[in-house]
Parts: structure tokens; C-alpha cells; sequence
């Protein structure tokens, strides 16, 4: 249920234009100080994960591990995703809130 919740909330921010995806993308997002969460899909290769989660603790943006490649894709209306930015602070915050309980929940 939990998880409906924040694929929904992609999409909605992905509607508002304020989702880059993509490594390149997400990459760009967080290095400019656009970015206000990083989604890194859980199968993303462990060198995608281990970049992200440096470049983020190195910029101070959250990251979090979530879904399948294809379930974070099909969110924001593309095929495949391993990885996405978030670039408003308040869509952020409300998916770092429901990031949080799914991860107590697994």
C-alpha cells in the first residue's frame, strides 16, 4: 500500500516537471544542487549505487533504495529507471516521509 503511495507521488511530480531521470540526468540534478532526493532503483548495479550514494553524502542530498528498475520507470511514464532526482523540495519531503515508514515496514 505504502509503496502505491510513493510511485504515485513520482508521477505526480514527474507530471509537475520536477523528476529528472536517468543516471547522466539525476547526476546533473544533484551536482548542480537541483536535486532533493535521489531514488537509486534496489537492482541498479552495485557501482550505480555506490556512485550515488558517494555523490550524495558528498552534496548532502538524501538517497534511498526503491523497487525494480521497471516499477520506478513505468512511475514517470518511461520503460526503465535506475535512477531519479526529485527537484522540489516539498514532493521530496512528502516521499522521505513515506520512504521512511516502507523502509520500517520491509
Amino acid at each position: 500500500m505504502q509503496q502505491d503511495r510513493i510511485l504515485s507521488v513520482l508521477g505526480l511530480a514527474m507530471k509537475a516537471g520536477k523528476i529528472a531521470s536517468g543516471e547522466f540526468s539525476t547526476e546533473k540534478a544533484v551536482k548542480s544542487h537541483q536535486a532533493f532526493l535521489v531514488i537509486v532503483s534496489a537492482e541498479a548495479s552495485e557501482n550505480t549505487k555506490k556512485m550515488f550514494r558517494n555523490m550524495c553524502s558528498f552534496y548532502q542530498v538524501p538517497m534511498y533504495l526503491y523497487e525494480s528498475k521497471e516499477r520506478l520507470g513505468h512511475a514517470i511514464g518511461k520503460q526503465y529507471r535506475a535512477s531519479l532526482a526529485v527537484l522540489d523540495e516539498g514532493f521530496a519531503e512528502s516521499l522521505i516521509d513515506k520512504l521512511k515508514i516502507a523502509d520500517k515496514t520491509e
